[in-house]
């Protein structure tokens, strides 16, 4: 647990106050059978034949009784508490830029390289039930392997990625929400040249056609799915990067964006032309915080490597307020439990 923990019911709490008045009778009850005891020579000897241990242990029962009895009250004032469980994160869409700024070699052995080589380890540490689906994009997005659980597919279309020219991580955005939410009428080309302006969803431009209705949510309330964002963070063309994160934070998706690169770049150079090339951190922490989600910098190939690694832990577990309820309510049978067994293992008799 790691925030105080609070109560849905408090008014429940005074039930506590009973704790104190059972240990009262249970003092009581022994005090009244010591003295029966004393009228009882036969009742003596048996107590000092039972010796010190045995005294000792016909407390246990009890005290395992009124440590269960503790936690039912405490359950029936729904007590909640941030604990880390185990994500329900069914789907994660990793965009990896391929565009031509990808083979600047400020990251050994140059950018493309290192980040698919992060996104395969990043890939052998999930969970072998989340489904990933893989975006790659350059002066356009494509969908290269659609969501599956398939580890050695993914790592196959990793493996295919060819650098292309010019920079739309827009419409990567566009078209990794595309792929989490097929029915939704969302499509770039008409997100392109046609589309509703209030809610950014794309419009079919069939007059028979109707609108698909669309009601935003919460940024990052959408838990069964993520967007990871692999780029330089240079958009060259294609959809604004900040309107399509706008898109997913409306449908609660969170990004996660990587720079990958230096902030200073270098220059390449390619069949003729040069540019240089930089990592725009401005852009990617502005998506990622627009969705609810983290900016992560790889200057080199080791802290992408680390990103990786931190991404996979998080995205497998969360910090979530939760009610505690059931766990007390289990620990006040398994104690109860306990101590009817013990009771009748020692004295033949429950309590």
């Amino acid at each position: 647990m790691n925030s105080p923990v609070t109560f849905l019911w408090p008014q429940f709490l005074w039930l506590l106050l009973t704790l104190p008045l059972l240990v009262a009778v249970y003092v009581w009850l022994l005090r009244r059978k010591k003295k029966m005891a004393l009228r009882y020579a036969s009742l003596s000897i048996v107590r000092e034949a039972m010796g010190s241990g045995q005294t000792f242990r016909r407390h246990i029962p009890p005290l395992l009784f009124l440590l269960a009895m503790a936690a039912m009250l405490l359950a029936s004032s729904r007590p909640f508490a941030v604990i880390t469980l185990p994500l329900q994160q069914e789907t994660i869409i990793l965009a990896m830029d391929v565009s031509g700024s990808m083979r600047a070699t400020d990251v050994q052995p140059n950018r493309l390289v290192a980040s698919q080589n992060a996104a395969k380890a990043f890939l052998a540490e999930l969970p072998r039930s989340v489904r990933v689906g893989i975006v790659a994009f350059a002066g356009t997005a494509s969908v290269v392997q659609p969501a599956t659980l398939s580890r050695e597919d993914l790592v196959t279309a990793i493996d295919k990625f060819q650098l292309q020219r010019a920079t739309a991580i827009g419409n990567a955005i566009v078209v990794s929400l595309g792929e989490l939410f097929p029915d939704a009428g969302i499509d770039l080309a008409s997100l392109t040249y046609g589309r509703n302006r209030s809610s950014g969803v794309a419009i079919d431009q069939a007059p028979k056609e109707a609108k698909k209705d669309f009601t935003p949510v919460a940024p990052g309330s959408y838990t069964s799915a993520a967007i990871i964002l692999l780029t330089d963070g240079q958009r060259t063309t294609g959809v604004d990067s900040l309107e399509a994160a706008k898109m997913a934070a409306d449908r609660g998706v969170r990004i996660y964006t990587v720079g990958v690169g230096t902030v200073d770049g270098e220059t390449i150079g390619f069949e003729g032309w040069s540019m240089r090339v930089k990592l725009d951190e401005e852009t990617l922490k502005a998506i990622a915080t627009k969705t609810q989600a983290e900016y992560f910098y790889a200057g080199t190939a080791a802290d992408l490597k680390k990103v990786y690694e931190t991404l996979s832990s998080r995205l497998t577990v969360e910090k979530k307020e939760t009610e505690i309820s059931g766990l007390l309510a289990l620990a006040a049978a398994v104690l109860a439990l306990m101590s009817a067994s013990l009771s009748l293992l020692w004295f033949n008799r429950i309590l």
